[in-house]
């Protein structure tokens, strides 16, 4: 069975990414973002949602675990800023209900999701500008990196999240990452 752990940057739909996972079947386990990376033994990390991109903890080690990881919203713009992109302050700022547009239709994280996706995403801040390695998967009228994924090093991050009902292909985007993970 598939072993998942959702990293926790105390965000408050952390709790509902553990659940969405556990329903689809997913051996997860909620793990603090202090927790040594040598200490994961996971076949796939989320990188959750939080409040502070300064309360990120050990989330930068995990990101050379060479195992999949999926980065929400705070976890997607940690990879980003990691990694050599950037992150900046959105336009739009609280929670709303987005259309994003996927780009790439054969993007294993986002690529089976309908062209034009309603999602749940927040955009106090957001990726600016990809790392190396990275292609920009999803955009929207709000937000030019709604999604982005380095496929040869099975690094995905949404800007949205898919845990919650707003979002209309969630739980599809947790399956395209679950078969990154086998």
């Amino acid at each position: 069975m598939t072993r998942i752990d959702v990293i926790d940057n105390h965000g408050q739909f952390t709790h509902l990414e553990q659940r969405a996972l556990r329903e689809m079947g997913v051996d997860v386990e909620l793990v603090d973002n202090e927790t040594p990376p040598e200490d994961i033994d996971a076949d796939g990390l989320v990188l959750s949602g939080g409040p502070s991109i300064d309360r990120i903890g050990n989330c930068p080690g995990y990101l050379d675990l060479d195992i999949p990881v999926l980065g929400i919203c705070l976890g997607h713009q940690v990879m980003a800023r990691e990694l050599g992109g950037e992150v900046g302050e959105g336009d739009y700022g609280g929670y709303a209900d987005v259309t994003v547009d996927i780009l790439d239709d054969e993007d294993p994280l986002v690529g089976s999701l309908a062209p034009d996706t309603r999602v749940w995403a927040s955009h106090a801040d957001e990726v600016t500008r990809v790392p190396e390695g990275f292609e920009r998967t999803a955009e929207s009228d709000v937000c030019g990196v709604e999604a982005m994924s380095d496929a040869d090093r099975d690094l995905y991050g949404v800007q949205w999240h898919p845990e919650v009902a707003h979002t209309e292909e969630g739980e599809e985007v947790f399956e395209n990452f679950l078969a990154r993970c086998d």
